[in-house]
């Protein structure tokens, strides 16, 4: 078992209440399911005849894409802060 605590809060994304249960902090948990729903919103207005499940796989490839990219470039300049050094 884990010491770690638990936080447990619903949040509202594109109209659905969902309990998510983490070790974050609740305001944290809160604003990854606002920037989830940003998206959801966003892309939805792009495209307002899919339906939520296709929707729900657009926003998740857009954010798995945006977190590849930002590893891609923190990899990157770990690599030159590496190079500077020698």
């Amino acid at each position: 078992m884990s010491n770690t605590q638990k936080n447990r809060i619903t949040v509202d994304i594109f109209g659905t209440q969902y309990v998510i249960l983490g070790t974050e902090s609740k305001d944290h948990i809160r604003h990854v399911a606002s920037l989830v729903d940003k998206k959801m919103r966003e892309i939805s207005s792009k495209n307002p005849g899919l339906d939520v499940s296709k929707l729900a796989v657009l926003t998740a490839v857009n954010a798995v894409n945006d977190y590849l990219i930002i590893k891609d470039e923190l990899e990157q300049r770990k690599t030159e802060q590496q190079n500077e050094k020698e």
